[in-house]
């Protein structure tokens, strides 16, 4: 659905994984942290634009096409599509186990 603008609002745990994040590749390169950080949050700013260029997040149960990931740098990126926003809801490495939600 293109046309309507949607607000990005992230959830507290995709901002601390983030944080987190940058801080552990900040220990060998902040240069790499600096643009990993950057490259996650112009994508996420794409995503108003048109919500549904990602696919639907395999990895939620019973999932109606609302919540939807995309992988940036080896980062999966979680986020809900509401009539309102757009929910960053998890950021997690591609390295972890999978969580079924």
């Amino acid at each position: 659905m293109v046309g309507k603008k949607r607000k990005i609002v992230w959830d507290n745990q995709a901002k601390e994984y983030l944080r987190k994040a940058t801080q552990y590749i900040k220990l060998d390169s902040p240069q790499n942290a600096e643009k990993v950080k950057n490259a996650i949050r112009l994508a996420v700013e794409e995503i108003p634009k048109y919500p549904e260029r990602y696919p639907p997040d395999k990895y939620r149960l019973n999932n109606n096409s609302e919540y939807r990931c995309f992988l940036l740098y080896d980062f999966r990126i979680f986020y809900f599509i509401n009539t309102d926003e757009i929910r960053i809801v998890r950021i997690r490495h591609s390295k972890q186990k999978p969580l079924y939600y």
